[in-house]
């Protein structure tokens, strides 16, 4: 009986020897994965440690941070490599990796051979949080990035209005990132400038981590907003392959733009960062579209809005500036004159005629320089894509509906401090 337990003893140490020795000899190669530091629980036991896809326990492993001018050469030249090996570097990192944005601060760590030599065997630099690329320097040098894993975190967050969305959100410890995301979601339903004292939201999103680190946010599964009393149920919903967002009852949150002001027009210069003034005669940005027609031509409002503006402006002419919503706000330049009615101040609707087509200001002949913006800043208006304003299709509204009670059961469940 002793016997057999001696030789079954003498069997584990030998197949545990011979994975020792098995993972010493060809697991110094990297593996391209997704993980900075990967464990198995075979790798537990025998105590292997992979970090970037490399088997730590191999080398003596530095770790380090790029110092204010340093360069890529400068580093690895302190690690025994030499400078026919940096050349061979330089020359394979074309389109893989630019050496010259090698960054002060970035972390970068180095595997050394362990022994006295201490000569590197690969360099891991990390570009980003999520990014890092890996030099392999053994005899013929080898680059490429890889990811560390993302993982996602399931949250739940709400907030009582006190002055602003953005200081209810600082104020419970939350991204404000998820302050513009739900303007954006209810950008037709809720002005964000006119939210109210006591108003509360209730969102259920992801949060996404790299090791420990915090990165950013994720899915919005659904939210909730109550402005004066009111309910806002934002619930995003599937059609066709494309995402949108839906009140309870399925009907869209969002409201299509006209494709143009003018029904009867050209398009006679487009949006450019570096167009010749055809008065001036010098190139400079031209964050419009120019619709040439005749002097009188009704020019049309896209969307529903405020009017913030309605005047003569320098080489802009007559001039008037819609805003729509906390996001989107449009202007209208080069007009003979206003429509009866439109003054700073009043309220306008989607296809509501604002001005008339005229040449004021500096402008060569009769036309429209019609303007676009996102959050103040100039977009081209032939690339915004109109939201979808269609309602759930029919045939789908069982679905929806039960994937709405769901959400909406979730976040009444929350409660708001």
């Amino acid at each position: 009986m002793k016997r057999k337990i001696l030789i079954f003893f003498v069997f584990i140490l030998i197949v545990l020897f011979a994975i020792h020795f098995i993972t010493g000899l060809y697991f110094h190669v990297p593996v391209r994965t997704n993980e900075n530091y990967q464990y198995d629980s075979m790798a537990v036991e025998l105590g292997i440690i992979q970090e970037y896809g490399i088997i730590a326990n191999n080398y003596q492993v530095s770790y380090n941070v790029v110092k204010r001018n340093q360069s890529l050469s400068e580093i690895l030249t302190a690690y025994n490599v030499s400078n026919r090996k940096i050349d061979e570097i330089a020359r394979k990192s074309e389109g893989v990796f630019d050496l010259r944005k090698i960054n002060q601060g970035n972390k970068y760590t180095v595997f050394c051979s362990d022994d006295s030599a201490r000569n590197a065997e690969y360099f891991v630099y990390e570009s980003s949080l999520v990014e890092y690329i890996v030099f392999d320097l053994h005899d013929s040098v080898k680059i490429f990035k890889a990811e560390k894993q993302i993982r996602t975190v399931k949250k739940i967050a709400s907030g009582k209005i006190k002055s602003s969305l953005w200081n209810a959100m600082t104020d419970n410890n939350i991204d404000p990132l998820l302050a513009i995301n739900l303007s954006e979601i209810y950008a037709w339903s809720i002005d964000f400038f006119g939210i109210q004292k006591g108003d509360y939201f209730k969102v259920i999103y992801d949060e996404q981590y790299v090791d420990t680190n915090y990165t950013g946010m994720g899915k919005i599964y659904c939210a909730v907003f109550n402005h004066l009393g009111k309910d806002y149920y934002a619930l995003p919903f599937t059609e066709d392959g494309k995402e949108n967002w839906f009140d309870e009852w399925g009907n869209s949150l969002r409201k299509a733009f006209l494709k143009s002001p003018l029904k009867f027009s050209r398009i006679s210069s487009r949006f450019s960062s570096s167009r010749l003034h055809p008065v001036l005669k010098i190139r400079r940005p031209h964050f419009g579209v120019d619709y040439a027609a005749p002097a009188g031509t009704p020019v049309h409002s896209i969307g529903d809005g405020k009017v913030v503006k309605a005047e003569r402006s320098g080489g802009a002419g007559k001039m008037i500036k819609i805003k729509h919503n906390s996001i989107y706000s449009t202007a209208y330049l080069h007009l003979s004159n206003f429509a009866r009615g439109v003054s700073m101040g009043a309220r306008v609707y989607q296809g509501d005629v604002i001005g008339y087509v005229g040449s004021t200001g500096l402008s060569t002949g009769p036309h429209l320089d019609f303007r676009f913006y996102k959050y103040d800043s100039p977009v081209d208006p032939l690339k915004v894509e109109a939201p979808s304003v269609e309602p759930v299709k029919k045939e789908n509204m069982k679905q929806f509906d039960d994937y709405k009670n769901e959400l909406i059961e979730q976040l009444q469940k929350i409660t708001v401090e």
